[in-house]
């Protein structure tokens, strides 16, 4: 269960995130998650939307760089250690993760994690092989 991604590539300069976010705003597209990752001249603006294409057209018209990738959401328990047996699996698979992060779920004591590992295929596989609960893409829209 694959779950997509927007990543916008934003230039590090004033008003430039909020200008995104309010793009977003102004199209009803609500963000259930997001990372940003910058430099001293750009950033990685990384999302969790559930109109992920109605989001990438109307950033691609307000002169955004817009990319669509798979990542994988995965709940792991709220509490100290939850990460580490998650990434264990992974690493025990010899799975390479790009990058993570996470947000709180109001409706249990779980926390969920956004993966992005070098093969999507493998990491879900391998997830679900160790049992881990890996989300579905309606199952994060609708949190």
């Amino acid at each position: 269960m694959k779950l997509k991604q927007i990543s916008i590539f934003l230039e590090n300069k004033k008003g430039r995130l909020k200008k995104a976010i309010n793009v977003l705003s102004q199209s009803k597209i609500n963000i259930r998650a997001l990372s940003i990752a910058d430099t001293s001249e750009f950033g990685i603006l990384r999302l969790i939307v559930p109109e992920v294409d109605k989001a990438r057209t109307i950033l691609v018209k307000n002169q955004f760089v817009v990319k669509v990738n798979d990542v994988i959401a995965v709940e792991v328990p709220d509490k100290p250690g939850g990460l580490d047996g998650i990434l264990d699996i992974l690493h025990q698979a010899d799975i390479n993760v790009e990058y993570i992060y996470a947000f709180v779920e109001k409706k249990t004591d779980n926390a969920i994690v956004v993966i992005r590992t070098e093969n999507i295929e493998e990491g879900l596989k391998t997830l679900k092989k160790a049992n881990a609960t890996v989300l579905s893409p309606e199952e994060v829209y609708n949190l």
